[in-house]
């Protein structure tokens, strides 16, 4: 090998394994002493969980992020007891379906808004913020949820109205008096579809944060992609 190779190589060798090394470290320390890009891999980690929970069926096939009822309000003793008979008998099953299939369409429109929040994001300010394997997730919803929510709001209420929940609910409600008596209202459901399913959004952008911290050389592909 001759010596301009061999510094070549070297060299490759340097940068690679300082960047696995800093791939180990909390973010803070990650963005200071290596210079990656805190924000590029918690936007990995959004639209990982996005492009999981777009696909058809992703809210409703998995339990832990599986939206349900009720809609509005805390329904438990009697209200809760009714709704949860319309469950067994089916009745409400259609419904819940389309609620699911709204918030997985509207996570397939939500990219541009998560990246944004994280590019609004200051880490310098926050020294240390990740402690955990999905602390940058955890100081995302802490720092901006409120924000996510008015934004992801609107995508979910366009959702649920092209794929018919609204029409379902208002039919639902004309045939079945309890659909009436727990009350169930468009506006309760799309603030409550928002509500959780910005839960679920976080849960796999948790567990995307989680596995690109665990599986450093593969975050390393990614950052230096190109650069060789």
């Amino acid at each position: 090998m001759t010596v301009q190779k061999q510094a070549t190589f070297d060299r490759r060798r340097f940068i690679i394994g300082t960047a696995a090394v800093g791939a180990l470290l909390p973010f803070g320390s990650l963005a200071q002493a290596q210079g990656l890009n805190i924000g590029s891999l918690l936007g990995s980690a959004s639209d990982g969980a996005l492009d999981k929970l777009s696909v058809p069926g992703a809210f409703y096939g998995d339990k832990d992020v599986r939206i349900g009822l009720p809609f509005v309000g805390n329904s438990g003793g009697l209200l809760g007891s009714i709704l949860g008979a319309g469950q067994k008998l089916g009745i409400l099953d259609g419904l819940i379906k389309s609620v699911n299939n709204a918030a997985g369409l509207a996570a397939g429109e939500a990219k541009p808004i998560f990246r944004n929040a994280i590019n609004d994001i200051s880490f310098n300010d926050v020294p240390g913020i990740v402690k955990t394997g999905d602390g940058g997730t955890q100081y995302l919803r802490s720092s901006a949820n409120d924000d996510l929510h008015s934004k992801l709001k609107p995508l979910i209420d366009t959702a649920l109205g092209d794929l018919g929940a609204y029409r379902q609910l208002d039919s639902l409600s004309q045939q079945h008096s309890f659909v009436r008596k727990v009350g169930l209202s468009r506006d309760g459901m799309s603030t409550t579809v928002t509500d959780q399913g910005l839960d679920g959004i976080f849960n796999y952008m948790g567990k995307e944060e989680r596995s690109l911290r665990a599986n450093p050389l593969d975050t390393v592909g990614k950052v230096f992609k190109g650069l060789f």
